[in-house]
């Protein structure tokens, strides 16, 4: 009997690394996504919180300045892993997602629980997308391609992800790399492509074939790190990225998704770990994300702040230090 030899990666077909075998990426010495059965496990086994249908936020819509000094810094939360950071008179997105639903699907799947902070129409000329990796709520094909046609940014993305958003907006800029590799922008500002702890899929036969990463972004204003989606790995990564750059000024850092422990712990880091990687990081000031937008997990709504802030009480930490 012949074995069906495996498919081939249709998304990037590079050499191998100590996080690539020549077909799928990996998490070295990490741990692999769960199964297919513990998904089932997890999706059939109860426990998921109820969300009220609507999370309106106590912030009104903001309405951000086009350009900040080369010195200056300012962060402003749309949602989820979506934030706008403007420095060195650069505007730069995360992860953007303007859609409705984080899903493939416009009429199923995770729906938005409140509106962007940001009416898409309201953002500054966007320069960058800092684009993390290929899951629905943090690839939002839809965004993007609105975002190319209003403001032609340049897309940064690790290995894989640029076959994708092609076959799309096949007229979208992209700047592709791998861990460790950068990007000059211009303006003084640098992206470093940094490892996570994670994995990707846009469908049920592309696991692990297009990578993930976090960013630092070094500027005249400090460094700024995203984290993207991580699970805490030990804290290996975010030790990694204080020895290569030092201070950060900010580290943007995903603190929901993450119950039930036993199937999310590898991949999704809860709110205690986001405070140790604060601590571990020694940042300046922290913004937690992933969190209160699309209810993706188990956890309620608001837990991911209630126990953010008891991680920081326990720690001493001051609260307007993590926001």
């Amino acid at each position: 009997m012949t074995r069906r030899p495996k498919p081939a990666n249709p998304y990037y077909d590079g050499p191998r690394s100590d996080h690539f075998d020549g077909r799928l990426f990996f998490n070295p010495d990490g741990i692999e996504p769960a199964s297919f059965t513990d998904l089932l496990r997890w999706q059939f086994g109860g426990g998921r919180a109820k969300w009220p249908a609507r999370l309106p936020s106590p912030h009104p819509p903001a309405k951000p300045e086009p350009r900040i000094a080369a010195d200056g810094l300012r962060v402003t939360m749309v949602g989820h892993a979506t934030l706008l950071v403007q420095t060195a008179g650069l505007n730069i997105l995360t992860d953007p997602v303007w859609s409705d639903r984080a899903s493939p699907l416009s009429f199923a799947g995770p729906r938005r629980a409140n509106a962007p902070g940001i009416a898409i129409a309201d953002l500054p000329p966007i320069d960058v997308v800092l684009l993390s990796h290929n899951h629905y709520d943090h690839m939002d094909i839809a965004t993007l391609a609105r975002l190319r046609t209003a403001h032609d940014p340049v897309l940064v993305t690790p290995l894989g992800n640029d076959r994708i958003v092609h076959k799309s907006i096949p007229d979208m800029r992209i700047a592709v790399g791998d861990w460790h590799d950068t990007v000059d922008l211009g303006h003084g500002v640098t992206v470093h492509f940094e490892p996570a702890h994670h994995w990707s899929a846009r469908g049920t036969s592309d696991r692990r074939m297009a990578l993930w990463s976090g960013f630092t972004v070094a500027a005249p204003s400090g460094n700024t790190y995203f984290a993207g989606d991580t699970g805490f790995h030990e804290g290996r990564y975010f030790r990694a990225v204080r020895d290569k750059h030092g201070r950060f000024r900010l580290a943007i850092l995903p603190i929901g998704a993450y119950e039930p422990r036993w199937f999310m712990a590898p991949q999704h880091q809860n709110p205690s770990d986001a405070v140790e990687a604060f601590r571990i990081l020694g940042a300046d000031h922290a913004a937690g994300m992933h969190w209160g937008t699309f209810q993706l997990t188990d956890e309620p709504a608001h837990e991911p702040r209630d126990l953010l802030h008891a991680a920081l009480d326990t720690r001493a930490l001051p609260r307007e230090r993590f926001r």
